[in-house]
C-alpha cells in the first residue's frame, strides 16, 4: 500500500496524526506500507533565521488566551498518543524548508520515518530550533546520517526546488491543510484522525487491492 503522509514539522496535529496513523497501522499487521513523507509548508514566508513563536502565534489566532486554549487541546489530544508536548519550551517559530530536505536527505538510508518523529521530538518536546542547521545535523548524526556530508548538502541548494515542488503540487491537489493522508493515489483523509476512522481508510484501500489483484 501506498501512503502519503502530507504534513509539516511544526504542525503539532501532524505529530498527533501520526502517531495515531501508526497506531492504526498496527492493528493491520498483515499490510504492506511504503510511506512517502510530502512537504507542506504551512508558513514558507518565514525568515531563514525564524521568528519569535510567542508573538507569531498571538497575531495569528488572535491573543494568547486562544493561544492557550489550542496548547491545551492539542496537548490533552498528545498525550493520549504518548506525546509529551511542551509549548513552554519552544521559543522559535522556524522556517521548515531544511528540516523536510533533511527528512528528504535520509530516503536514501531508509530513515525518513525516524528523522520525522526526531525532528517532532526535537521541537515539541524539547524546544530545539529546528531551523537551524547545527540542529538538523545533530538530529541526523543521532540516527547514523554522515554529519559531514549532511552538512555540505544543508549548506548547499540541493533539493530545495524539489521540495518547493512538492509543496505546490500538494496545493494543486487541494490539500489546503494538515496533516493530510492519500493511499495508493485514490483515497484521501484530511485532519488528525482517530485510528478507528483511519483504519476505515485503511481497509477500503486494502480490498479495492485486492479486488485488484483479482481481476489482473
Amino acid at each position: 500500500m501506498r501512503i502519503e503522509f502530507i504534513f509539516d514539522t511544526v504542525c503539532p496535529w501532524c505529530y498527533v496524526g501520526k502517531r495515531r496513523f501508526e497506531r492504526a497501522l498496527a492493528q493491520r499487521p498483515g499490510t504492506r506500507a511504503e510511506i512517502t513523507w510530502r512537504p507542506f509548508l504551512l508558513n514558507p514566508d518565514i525568515p531563514p533565521e525564524g521568528i519569535d513563536r510567542r508573538s507569531y502565534l498571538d497575531r495569528k489566532f488572535g491573543g494568547p488566551a486562544r493561544v492557550n486554549r489550542i496548547h491545551a487541546a492539542v496537548a490533552s489530544a498528545g498525550a493520549a498518543e504518548g506525546i509529551e508536548f511542551a509549548f513552554d519550551r519552544i521559543t522559535r517559530a522556524p522556517n521548515t524548508l531544511n528540516s523536510h530536505r533533511l527528512i528528504r536527505y535520509a530516503a536514501d538510508f531508509g530513515r525518513q520515518s525516524e528523522v520525522v518523529e526526531a525532528l517532532y521530538r526535537a521541537y515539541f518536546v524539547e524546544g530545539m530550533d529546528i531551523g537551524l542547521i547545527p540542529v538538523l545535523i545533530l538530529i541526523g548524526e543521532k540516527l547514523g546520517l554522515p554529519g559531514r556530508e549532511l552538512e555540505d548538502y544543508l549548506r548547499s541548494d540541493a533539493d530545495i526546488a524539489a521540495v518547493m515542488n512538492d509543496n505546490a503540487r500538494a496545493h494543486r491537489q487541494g490539500v489546503n491543510g494538515v496533516p493530510c493522508l492519500i493511499l495508493d493515489g485514490s483515497y484521501a483523509l484530511a485532519g488528525a484522525q482517530e485510528p478507528d476512522i483511519l483504519l476505515r481508510l485503511i481497509d477500503i484501500a486494502r480490498q479495492s487491492e485486492t479486488e485488484l489483484a483479482l481481476s489482473s
